[in-house]
């Protein structure tokens, strides 16, 4: 770290020159790197994804691997599907939904005459419409067509009974999904909020410098990725994970080096002494932890599917960006204008923060007490978290009201229920006759009716499709039961006949990722241990780190379970109500990047730890120091996070407020229960084994052994 600090500060101009061209860069090229993003949903090799791409080109792109629209009409008593009139009239909207969709593959009970189209008291009917999927969506979604298809029935009416189009994309539309305030407004949220925290811990214009350091590592994050498009594709998500992520990464790692460099002016060490200092100890932690989030998001290869592969990429130059921004323009900027910045200095940095040294000596004191607290609370939220059941969103919890919902309400109302937003499609290729397919399928339990349509867009040579409508809605318990039955029918029905449909392709996904979940945990969990056993001399402290860490994404993963899938607290913060199940990528977002952000925490405070107990030689002192010197600062760095997360929940989207719960709940968490509380009282409790570190590990780390003294008479008592 010195001699890069030296080559910095000796070649200012060329440094800054650089960084100035690169963020101009970035600027001009953020558009197009956003239009980049174009990654397609996949799940390559299983039965679910497979079938639905055969569906989409045998069938013109239509259907299998998206979800239909369903204009839903209920007659007023009295009136009967037999009247004239009201065949009449229910032609009318199928023929409206097909010329304004053209290309669309659509059944109903007029053109099939099966009741699987019906409610049992035959006056609540629907129409399932595919329409051809929008190229420009990565997730198989289609606004558009539910935007046109909306406008294209407004007003029309059936026996005088309204036309309701319902639907996955009809409700997304609803709910404002694509009408949020953007990564753009978001960032400026969660930059705005980050200001606010920075002027509270600086108290002084040096507030500004790491906003300066998100920037510069925000833009050029972008240019990078939009170069990584070239090479593979990348999933649009990344640029919210860039601009919010890349916000709080970056203003944390700034963070660090500036307190740092302040404590060593304070201590009497002028100019760029302070500045090499700084780097030494603070930026030697940033380069650490910086490569550990970037592991925790690189291990997403891992796992068998492109778009989380591509998150992973993505993900990984966050971080890594954000660091070399911090060991490189960050010294340049404190040698020229970091002293002029830093007035009104009201807060001196000499000393250690006395409230936070007081709840150290508190910690050490009340050791166990502390431990056994911090565990109960950790423990009630992993147990929680053992009931988190990935998978499909409650379609309750995508609109609150508008004509969308009403079609819902009428689906659930009339008994024909929810599952049928989201049709089973058995694609057939061979001799099975489809008729006894949709006779079979249709005596499953939890099966409103299955239907084999006779239409140009429904059968082919030598291959047909029909689509199962099942009454639970996919997120229940019932749902994924009914599912299996279904697929397990499907199959006994012929060997040429094989289950699509977005639910099949979701338990597939479910089934490709979090069968590879422990190979992925164990990659993060090796690669981590080993460099923070280097950086910290160490056994015993990157193991614990390890360990808390997973527990700290556990309880994140509880906080979920509490709050979105059993309800307690969606509907009173945000009004809606239980999801039943957590969208199958959110967990596994919210790990790789728990995982990595929580490194942060852990690597700022034992690095202070490790320089305090190499000083005095008593782990308490250490323990005691280091939480003195940290507190603020992690405190601090959870804070901007946090807003950052806050931000990203002020998208109209469900799924993303479910994600930003997680994050936000796991990074406060981690900095309030884990590293204040858990983390010192363990350390304290374990006395001198925290650093031992034998001459066999050590040679293969390639570090000086760690063979501390005896505990000191007073260190580790209870």
């Amino acid at each position: 770290m010195a001699p890069l600090t030296r080559w910095v500060l000796a070649h200012k101009r060329i440094v800054v020159l650089f960084w100035v061209a690169v963020t101009l860069v970035g600027i001009a090229s953020a558009g197009s790197a956003t239009k980049a993003l174009k990654q397609k949903f996949s799940v390559p090799g299983k039965e679910g994804w497979v079938t639905n791409q055969q569906i989409a080109r045998d069938f013109h792109g239509t259907g299998g691997n998206s979800a239909p629209l369903l204009p839903v009409v209920t007659l007023p008593a009295g009136q009967s599907l037999s009247s004239p009139t009201v065949r009449a009239e229910l032609r009318a909207v199928e023929a409206r939904l097909q010329s304004t969709l053209p290309g669309s593959r659509t059944a109903s009970y007029l053109t099939t005459g099966n009741p699987a189209f019906l409610s049992k008291d035959r006056r609540t009917t629907f129409i399932v419409a595919y329409p051809p999927p929008d190229p420009k969506q990565a997730f198989n979604d289609n606004p558009e067509a539910a935007k046109k298809a909306t406008r294209a029935l407004t007003g029309m009416t059936v026996a005088g009974a309204p036309v309701h189009l319902t639907g996955f994309d009809a409700l997304s539309v609803q709910s404002g999904g694509g009408n949020g305030p953007g990564v753009l407004v978001e960032a400026l949220l969660g930059g705005f909020g980050a200001l606010l925290v920075l002027a509270f811990v600086f108290a002084s214009f040096l507030a500004i410098v790491p906003i300066m350091m998100a920037i510069v590592s925000i833009l050029t994050t972008f240019l990078v990725v939009w170069g990584l498009t070239t090479v593979t594709e990348v999933s649009p998500i990344v640029q919210f994970l860039i601009a919010l992520i890349g916000l709080g990464v970056s203003i944390d790692y700034a963070l660090i080096v500036v307190v740092r460099w302040r404590e060593e002016r304070a201590h009497g060490h002028p100019g760029e002494e302070a500045i090499q200092r700084a780097m030494e100890t603070a930026g030697r932690a940033v380069v650490f932890s910086g490569t550990t989030v970037a592991i925790g998001l690189l291990a997403l290869v891992a796992l068998p599917l492109p778009f989380l592969r591509s998150v992973g990429y993505g993900g990984m130059l966050i971080p890594l960006i954000s660091v070399i921004v911090a060991v490189t323009l960050l010294p340049v900027v404190l040698s020229k204008i970091g002293s002029r910045l830093d007035w009104p200095h009201v807060r001196s940095d000499d000393k250690a923060s006395r409230s936070w040294t007081a709840w150290a000596e508190l910690i050490v004191r009340r050791r166990w007490v502390a431990a056994v607290g911090a565990a109960a609370v950790l423990a009630a939220l992993v147990l929680a978290a053992t009931s988190l059941q990935p998978g499909l969103p409650n379609v309750n919890t995508i609109a609150k009201k508008g004509d969308a919902k009403q079609g819902l309400l009428a689906l659930e109302r009339s008994g024909i229920g929810s599952g049928v937003l989201l049709p089973n499609e058995a694609l057939i290729e061979g001799t099975t006759s489809p008729e006894l397919v949709a006779s079979t399928l249709a005596k499953v339990p939890g099966v409103h009716g299955a239907v084999a349509p006779a239409g140009a867009g429904w059968r082919r040579s030598g291959a047909a499709i029909v689509d199962t409508f099942s009454t639970p809605d996919g997120s229940s318990s019932a749902g994924r039961e009914t599912l299996d039955r279904i697929r397990t029918a499907a199959h006994a029905a012929g060997s040429d006949v094989r289950l699509g449909g977005l639910a099949a392709q979701n338990e597939d996904f479910i089934n490709a990722v979090y069968g590879n979940f422990p190979l992925m945990i164990a990659l993060i969990a090796i690669i981590t241990f080993v460099l923070l056993a280097r950086a910290f001399r160490s056994l015993l402290l990157p193991l614990k780190a390890v360990v808390l860490n997973v527990i700290s994404v556990g309880a994140a993963w509880g906080v979920l379970d509490l709050v979105w899938q059993r309800g307690h607290g969606s509907h009173l913060i945000w009004g809606i109500p239980a999801t039943g199940s957590v969208t199958a990528w959110i967990p596994l977002m919210v790990f790789a990047f728990l995982f990595g952000l929580s490194m942060d925490y852990e690597v700022f405070i034992l690095a202070r730890m490790r320089e305090e107990y190499d000083a005095t030689g008593s782990t308490d002192s250490a323990v005691v120091r280091g939480i003195g010197r940290t507190g603020r600062l992690v405190t601090s760095a959870a804070l901007i996070l946090f807003l950052a997360f806050v931000s990203l929940a002020s998208g109209p989207e469900t799924e993303i407020k479910v994600l930003a719960t997680g994050l936000a709940a796991g990074i406060l968490l981690d900095a309030t229960v884990i590293r204040a509380l858990l983390v010192p009282a363990v350390i304290s409790l374990f006395g001198r084994w925290n650093w031992w570190l034998p001459r066999l590990p050590a040679r293969l780390l390639r570090v000086e052994p760690s063979l501390p003294p005896r505990t000191l008479p007073t260190e580790g008592s209870a």
